[in-house]
């Protein structure tokens, strides 16, 4: 596997961070950038310019990694020379949530085959209902099939997410990378370091990823109770309580993230569901933890792999970044040192990261986590 990145910036167009002279012999790039810059079909024509034979790949972000640095208003390209993994890649558009069970199910039919070893996925961040999602894909893979990737950002407007496959990126949709053969290897991991407080409470109305109560109470103002002033910056705010949800008091928990509110309603919808019956507790940042959670996360990844990486994706959440806020780069600094710097890392904050939880179980959707994919090729 060879690896070429380069980063785009207004100020100086493109500029190649890591050469390995693989232009027309590239098959896969991907591109994570921001809303205004992914937006424009000028980018997109001049990647393919760069990589006229690779798919192309892009989504937008809520900030772009490349190495160790974290930047906005950028555009964060890696393109890869698959030596010895053959690609195939499977997309569409999805017209409402109520899609998005069927659209991760249609995804995985069309990539599964004896032959495949991971799919990497990259969906829209706002109209796709990231649990409903995976669901499908598990739905059809076998457990052996991991599944990693994430929802597109949009800084924190929450306005709008665009996803590309082979054309200027637009909203809607969800993409599929399935990658085949005995000679790649793939790991993953994924960590949080947030910190439980307060009581747990009862999820006693909701609907897919909309809630409603708590222990039969607004859950809208129990968030306003803790937030004090910054009730009024919702939702963008309510990034610093994410919630742990588990279905059973054996499961272990996974974290929703807000994502709007609907005052009138008197609802919040977080980016994966919270089912009515589960247990509900309120989640609040530890700065030291979270960034220990990217060391952990790498560590996972790499025993997973079992030998050094070719190539290294993050998916981290856009809470961690408003929270970490200057610190933002120590979370990447961490998986750098755990990894090596030898291997080429990139990616993006995001509304929802995906992979499995623990190694050889089926993928879920994460908030709040860094998520971290490595590959190899034998």
């Amino acid at each position: 596997m060879k690896v070429e990145q380069r980063r785009w910036t207004a100020d100086g167009g493109w500029e190649i961070t890591r050469d390995k002279e693989i232009g027309d012999s590239a098959n896969l790039v991907l591109a994570f950038g921001s809303r205004g810059v992914l937006s424009d079909a000028a980018r997109f024509d001049e990647m393919k310019g760069f990589y006229p034979n690779a798919h192309i790949l892009s989504g937008t972000t809520s900030g772009e990694i490349l190495d160790i640095e974290v930047t906005d208003d950028t555009i964060s390209l890696t393109a890869i020379e698959f030596e010895k993994t053959t690609l195939k890649t499977a997309s569409l558009n999805i017209a409402d949530l109520e899609d998005s069970f069927k659209a991760g199910q249609q995804l995985a039919q069309e990539l599964n085959a004896d032959d495949l070893a991971h799919i990497f996925v990259l969906s829209d961040g706002l109209k796709v209902n990231g649990s409903e999602l995976v669901k499908g894909f598990n739905d059809v893979l076998p457990e052996s099939i991991a599944v990693t990737g994430g929802l597109a950002g949009d800084a924190a407007n929450f306005e709008k997410t665009l996803v590309g496959l082979d054309a200027a990126a637009s909203d809607g949709n969800v993409v599929a990378i399935g990658l085949f053969g005995s000679d790649l290897k793939v790991g993953h991991g994924s960590k949080g370091g947030w910190d439980s407080f307060g009581p747990e409470r009862v999820v006693t109305k909701a609907t897919a990823n909309v809630l409603y109560e708590l222990d039969g109470e607004s859950a809208l103002e129990l968030y306003k109770k803790y937030l004090g002033d910054k009730a009024a910056e919702l939702p963008g705010s309510g990034l610093l309580f994410p919630l742990a949800i588990k279905e059973t008091p054996e499961q272990a928990a996974v974290v929703r993230t807000l994502l709007a509110v609907d005052e009138e309603a008197g609802s919040m919808t977080f980016a994966g569901d919270i089912p009515e019956g589960s247990s509900a507790q309120l989640m609040k940042a530890n700065f030291d933890k979270l960034i220990d959670a990217s060391y952990d996360a790498a560590e996972i990844t790499l025993e997973a792999l079992g030998n050094d990486a070719d190539l290294a994706i993050l998916v981290s959440c856009v809470g961690r970044k408003l929270i970490l806020d200057q610190r933002i780069e120590e979370e990447v600094e961490e998986v750098r040192s755990v990894l090596g710097d030898d291997t080429p890392i990139s990616g993006f904050y995001s509304y929802g990261e995906i992979s499995p939880l623990t190694p050889s179980v089926n993928c879920e959707l994460h908030n709040q986590t860094m998520t971290i994919t490595t590959f190899s090729e034998n």
